[in-house]
């Protein structure tokens, strides 16, 4: 991909995600003109920048806001030329009881990215999504499911304006702030992991996948696709005998707006949904560009009407061997059980 000269902002650029994707640019691209880590937390933005500090990389800018805040954004959004919206409001349980606060960031903050960036000189915008946002059952999914079809419709309204939103979703990011694994392995140290069920299953993606499918989305897209990795799963009992196997492992049920299994395509969407070798691709119900012209670039091959891709009937499974493997090389280099 052609990053030079391009000027790109990342929303929640602090957060797991942001970060990497800061590092990839930085050590990948480092012909782009600016890198805007755009978030409200000054307490993150100034540890960051002891790591990618103004000196050594003189393209980055960090840049307080909030994308409830839409004139802020506009301001941010002055001469950048791609966007990537990973500013989101993601705890479940959180969200379940201040249910505003997400709709707020998650919903309102994605019509201000959009419609900031449609009155901007924005190329290409990529939005990241979750697997639960696929038949969600919780406020989260919901207002992730909604953030997701605004950006999609976004296409369709540019009008003149060559600008390409597209989405891209997956399932647990391995080391993200507040996920499982790295739960797990503090919790340990207390000899006791506390299981919600023993059933649940999760789809598994590195931070490193994640930022390969942002890349593979801002080089690629035309515009309304949803982009889902092909990724493995894990159950939670092997995740908590690969990190503690001499803990025990209560059942504490489970949490409020919690699934036992995810999904990132439903049945509903095969009609809609292409295989495109590394990816699948889910794509909007109209669009300004012709199907078989995307199919014969893509080698695109529709999925089989009542497809469904979830966490608990994948055909590919992690395990206790595979899971400490990654954790060391992804999460914490001296992880040892």
């Amino acid at each position: 991909m052609e990053l030079s000269g391009k000027s790109i902002l990342i929303t929640g650029g602090t957060g797991s995600l942001g970060k990497a994707l800061t590092k990839h640019m930085l050590e990948n691209f480092p012909e782009v003109q600016r890198l805007v880590v755009f978030s409200r937390d000054e307490q993150k933005q100034f540890q960051m920048a002891q790591e990618f500090d103004h000196s050594t990389y003189p393209q980055i800018r960090y840049f307080i806001g909030d994308v409830r805040d839409r004139d802020r954004l506009n301001r941010a959004l002055k001469g950048i030329d791609y966007v990537i919206h990973a500013a989101a409001m993601k705890h479940v349980p959180i969200a379940e009881y201040n249910p505003m606060e997400c709709v707020k960031t998650n919903i309102m903050g994605a019509e201000n990215v959009i419609n900031a960036c449609l009155d901007s000189g924005v190329e290409r915008v990529v939005a990241l999504s979750t697997d639960k946002a696929a038949a969600p059952i919780n406020l989260y999914g919901a207002t992730k499911l909604a953030s997701d079809k605004l950006f999609v419709a976004a296409n369709n309204i540019t009008g003149w304006n060559p600008i390409r939103f597209s989405v891209v979703r997956y399932g647990n990011v391995m080391g993200s702030n507040g996920s499982v694994i790295p739960f797990f392995i503090n919790k340990r140290k207390e000899g006791k992991l506390p299981i919600t069920s023993e059933k649940m299953t999760r789809f598994n993606i590195s931070l490193q996948g994640g930022v390969d499918m942002v890349m593979h989305a801002l080089e690629h897209a035309w515009g309304g696709e949803i982009f889902v990795p092909k990724i493995p799963s894990y159950d939670i009992m092997t995740l908590a005998e690969a990190i503690g196997p001499e803990c025990e492992k209560p059942v504490i049920g489970l949490r409020p707006g919690e699934k036992v299994h995810e999904e990132m395509i439903t049945s509903s969407d095969s009609y809609f949904t292409y295989d495109l070798g590394k990816y699948y691709t889910i794509l909007p119900s109209s669009h300004s560009w012709k199907l078989d012209d995307f199919i014969k670039t893509f080698k695109a091959e529709k999925v089989v009407e009542g497809f469904q891709y979830n966490s608990g009937e994948n055909d590919d499974w992690e395990t206790v061997d595979s899971l400490r493997s990654l954790i060391k090389e992804h999460v914490d280099p001296d992880f040892e059980v």
